[in-house]
């Protein structure tokens, strides 16, 4: 940990844990949000034109204090996946995959306290023992690979491409391909035409663009939104919602071929 960093800790544990202590509060998600941020803040590796930080975080609290979340704890490790994902995108940093978060009742923790541990995990759906810790040595390997990017990596075998699965109005489901630039629209000579009529002639497109798989919309009458908010461009990750009109689009990577 940088020594900036580790001063920033010390501080941190010595006046924020008396004073939960003292008005007996519960850690809450947005504590936990922010431990998250300042773990991959302070262990981010500038490499050559970007700068990495970690996908994996495994979060340790008193049990006492997850219990005390009660319900939430159910859908907030996936909550803070993606405030993990939006704060790595708005600071225009580099991920090995899309972040993951696990919550674990810890009793070395003491009560109101927070720990966090931040590592590497390969691949976008990595599971938690496929997780290494974070050093140079996976950074050198994520380095290595120049189509590795801010949330997506573009796969470099024909046989592995991503996919949309594309629910319609209607509720039914189809898969389209995405090899190349990618328009969306009501007119037949988009790639992806969409049946619905709230959706725009030329309504967006997804493009490739120095590694990365980016949505724009094209001036589109409704908009488009990306994970619930409003976009005009953005850079999409594996599991991405993009809404426009009355249908869904979700990025998906393609099963290669038997």
């Amino acid at each position: 940990m940088p020594p900036l960093a580790a001063i920033e800790r010390f501080f941190e544990r010595l006046f924020e844990r008396p004073t939960a202590r003292l008005f007996h509060t519960r850690v809450q998600p947005v504590q936990i949000q922010r431990r998250i941020e300042r773990a991959m803040e302070a262990d981010r590796r500038p490499m050559a034109n970007r700068t990495l930080v970690p996908n994996r975080f495994v979060v340790h609290l008193n049990p006492d204090d997850l219990a005390a979340l009660g319900q939430l704890a159910d859908g907030l490790a996936s909550g803070l996946a993606d405030e993990a994902l939006s704060f790595a995108r708005a600071h225009r940093y580099s991920l090995q995959g899309r972040p993951q978060v696990d919550l674990v009742a810890d009793p070395a923790v003491e009560p109101a306290d927070i720990r966090v541990e931040a590592s590497v995990a390969v691949g976008p759906t990595a599971a938690p023992g496929a997780a290494e810790p974070f050093g140079d040595a996976g950074a050198a390997d994520f380095a290595a690979d120049p189509s590795a990017t801010a949330v997506f990596t573009v796969p470099q075998a024909a046989a592995a491409r991503a996919r949309l699965v594309v629910t319609d109005p209607d509720g039914l489901e189809r898969v389209v391909a995405i090899e190349g630039d990618l328009t969306i629209g009501r007119t037949t000579d988009n790639g992806l035409v969409a049946r619905d009529g709230s959706v725009s002639r030329h309504h967006g497109r997804i493009v490739g663009r120095r590694g990365t798989l980016v949505y724009e919309d094209l001036g589109s009458t409704n908009g488009s939104r990306v994970n619930g908010e409003p976009v005009s461009e953005v850079v999409l990750g594996i599991g991405d919602r993009i809404d426009i009109g009355d249908t869904v689009l979700v990025l998906e990577v393609a099963e290669e071929p038997g």
